[in-house]
C-alpha cells in the first residue's frame, strides 16, 4: 500500500514516518493488515538527517499547490495522514497564509483524494483550538465548536469537509482534535502553545525560557509518543467504529504551568526550574485563554485512545526519547 504524510518534514510527521516504516504495515488485525510499499512525505522543507529507506520518498512542495498534490496523491494512494498546517500564532498573524495552507490546502488535498481508485483513509490532525468563546468549566463530546482564532476556524471547516466527503464515500476520513503536544524537541515555533514545550525543553538544556502566560494557565496536553499512537490507532479503526461522527476529542491531561514546573522540579531539580522566567505577552495570552483546558473524552476512551498518566512521565519520556543530558 502507498501512504502519504503531509507535513512529513515536521517533528510529528517524521516521528509518524519512522513508526510506519518500523511497523511495515497498517491494519489492526492479520486479516486487515496491508504491507507498506511506499511512503511519501510532503513538506515545504526537510531536515538534513532523514530516515534511509527504499520505501521512503520526500517531496518538497506546497500542500495548496494542485500540481504538487497531483504528483504526490496518485490514484493508488491508500492512506493519507494530513498533518501539514500553518500553526496557531502564525495563522492568526497572517490570515491569508493560514487560509491558503490550512483551508485551501485541505480542500485541494481532499479533492485530489476523491480521485483515488479506492476511497483512501484520511487521518486529519485537527485541534482543540476548535473550541472557544463562552465555554463550560469542563468540555465534553457534546460541546459545540466555537473557535475564536483563524486557525481553529480553519480546522473546524476541515473537519466538516472530511465528514461530508466520508458521508459521500469519496474518502474514509477521521479527524482528531489534538491537545497541545508536549514536549516538542528542537527550536520554538510560531504556535501560541510553543511555550508549553519551551518551559521544559530549554531549561533541561541549560537555557533560560520565557513563559508568556501566568502560572495558573491550564493546558490540555498529550505527549508526542501518545499522539503517534493515536494517529495509527485512528487509521486502523474500522469505519463502523466512527459511524456518522468522524471527529473525536483526543484524551489528554490537564496541567497548569505551575504543575509543569513542579513536575520538572521533581524530575530534574530546582536549578532547572529557576531557568524559567515569566515575561507576559498579551498576544499569546489572548489566544491561549480561548482554548479549553479540561475535557471529558468518553468517546475517545471507548474507542481505545489513551492519554499520558501524568506530567512527570511526559518529561521523563522526553528526556529518554531525545537522549537529553540534563543541565542541572
Amino acid at each position: 500500500m502507498k501512504v502519504v504524510i503531509t507535513g512529513g518534514g515536521g517533528f510529528l510527521g517524521l516521528k509518524l514516518a519512522q513508526a510506519l516504516l518500523a511497523r511495515g504495515a497498517l491494519g489492526s488485525t492479520a486479516s486487515t493488515q496491508a504491507k507498506l510499499s511506499k511512503l511519501v512525505l510532503l513538506d515545504a522543507a526537510f531536515p538534513d538527517t532523514m530516515p534511509k529507506d527504499p520505501r521512503l520518498e520526500a517531496v518538497v512542495g506546497d500542500v495548496s499547490d494542485g500540481a504538487t498534490l497531483e504528483r504526490v496523491l496518485t490514484p493508488d494512494t491508500a492512506s493519507v495522514f494530513h498533518l501539514a498546517a500553518v500553526v496557531s500564532g502564525a495563522a492568526e498573524a497572517d490570515y491569508d497564509l493560514g487560509d491558503r495552507v490550512n483551508l485551501e490546502g485541505t480542500r485541494r488535498l481532499l479533492e485530489r483524494a476523491r480521485r483515488c481508485v479506492t476511497p483512501p483513509r484520511v487521518v486529519f490532525a485537527s485541534s482543540v483550538a476548535a473550541f472557544g468563546g463562552e465555554l463550560p468549566p469542563v468540555l465534553d463530546d457534546s460541546t459545540t465548536p466555537t473557535p475564536q482564532t483563524s486557525y481553529g476556524t480553519q480546522k473546524v471547516i476541515g473537519e466538516y469537509l472530511i465528514a461530508d466527503m466520508s458521508r459521500k464515500d469519496f474518502i474514509d476520513g477521521r479527524s482528531l482534535r489534538l491537545p497541545t503536544i508536549v514536549v516538542r524537541p528542537g527550536k520554538p515555533n510560531a504556535a501560541a502553545s510553543s511555550f508549553a514545550s519551551g518551559i521544559i525543553r530549554e531549561p533541561l538544556n541549560g537555557v533560560v525560557s520565557e513563559c508568556p502566560v501566568a502560572e495558573d494557565t491550564g493546558v490540555w496536553l498529550l505527549s508526542p509518543k501518545r499522539v503517534i499512537e493515536c494517529f495509527l490507532h485512528a487509521h486502523d479503526l474500522p469505519a463502523t467504529a466512527w459511524g456518522s461522527t468522524r471527529v473525536v476529542n483526543l484524551p489528554g491531561i490537564t496541567v497548569s504551568v505551575a504543575d509543569m514546573l513542579e513536575g520538572m522540579r521533581r524530575v530534574a531539580g530546582d536549578a532547572v526550574v529557576r531557568r524559567v522566567k515569566f515575561v507576559p505577552d498579551a498576544r499569546i495570552q489572548a489566544i491561549v485563554k480561548t482554548w479549553p483546558s479540561r475535557l471529558k473524552t468518553p468517546r475517545a476512551v471507548n474507542m481505545g485512545f489513551q492519554a499520558d498518566p501524568d506530567i512527570e512521565t511526559v518529561i521523563r519520556d522526553y528526556i529518554a526519547d531525545e537522549k537529553i543530558a540534563v543541565a542541572r
